[in-house]
C-alpha cells in the first residue's frame, strides 16, 4: 500500500505541472475567444463568425494597445483610470498588486531591463536572493545624507508576496542569472531553478 501511494504521488508530481499549464493556456484562449466573440457579434452577423476570429481580434487589440501605450493621450487616460481605481477599496489592492507584478514581464524597453536585475543581499551570515526594482530614489536619498539607495524586492517562497527593502547599492551583489531562473529558485524554496542550460 505504501508503494502504491508513493507511485501515485510520483505520477501526480509528473502530471500536475503539465496539466495546470495546459489548463491555464486553454482557459486563457477560450476566455479570450468568448469575450471577443460577444464583442464581434455587435458588428458582424452570426453566420459570418468563425471560431478563432475572437482570439485573432484579441491578439490584434493587444498589439494595438502595445503600439499606442506610449502616446500622450493614452498615458493621460491610463493615469486617469489608475487614479479612479485607486479610490475603490479592495479593488485598488488587487489592481496595484497585479500592476506591480507585471513590471517583471519583459517589454523590450531599457527601464524594464533595469527592473530585472538579480542581486544577493547579505544579512549576517545569510544570503537573500532579490530583484532591484528601482535604482534611483532621490526622494529617499534626501533623508539619508545622499546615500545611493536602491529598492530591492525579496520574494517569499510558495506565494506571490515578499518584502521591498531600501539598501545602499554597495550592499547588493549583482548575479549573472536570468530573472526567470532566480524567481523560480526563490518561489520554490531553492528546490528548482529550471532545466539545466543547454551545452
Amino acid at each position: 500500500m505504501k508503494r502504491l501511494g508513493s507511485l501515485l504521488m510520483k505520477g501526480l508530481v509528473a502530471v500536475l505541472p503539465l496539466g495546470l499549464t495546459a489548463y491555464s493556456v486553454y482557459w486563457l484562449v477560450t476566455t479570450t475567444e468568448t469575450l471577443m466573440q460577444t464583442f464581434l457579434l455587435w458588428f458582424i452577423r452570426p453566420e459570418i463568425y468563425r471560431p478563432g476570429m475572437g482570439l485573432l481580434v484579441g491578439v490584434v487589440f493587444l498589439l494595438a494597445v502595445g503600439t499606442f501605450v506610449n502616446a500622450y493621450v493614452v498615458r493621460r487616460v491610463q493615469g486617469w483610470l489608475d487614479r479612479v481605481i485607486e479610490r475603490i477599496p479592495g479593488v485598488k489592492t488587487v489592481y496595484g498588486a497585479v500592476r506591480d507584478l507585471m513590471q517583471f514581464l519583459p517589454t523590450g524597453n531599457s527601464t524594464n531591463r533595469d527592473l530585472r536585475s538579480v542581486v544577493v543581499v547579505r544579512w549576517g551570515d545569510m544570503r537573500l536572493l532579490g530583484f532591484i526594482t528601482r535604482d534611483d530614489l532621490p526622494e529617499l536619498e534626501a533623508q539619508t545624507d545622499g546615500v545611493d539607495l536602491v529598492a530591492v524586492y525579496l520574494p517569499m517562497s510558495y506565494g506571490i508576496g515578499g518584502y521591498t527593502v531600501y539598501l545602499p547599492r554597495d550592499q547588493c551583489e549583482s548575479l549573472d542569472m536570468p530573472v526567470e531562473t532566480a524567481m523560480r529558485m526563490a518561489l520554490t524554496a531553492g528546490m528548482s531553478s529550471g532545466p539545466p542550460p543547454a551545452r
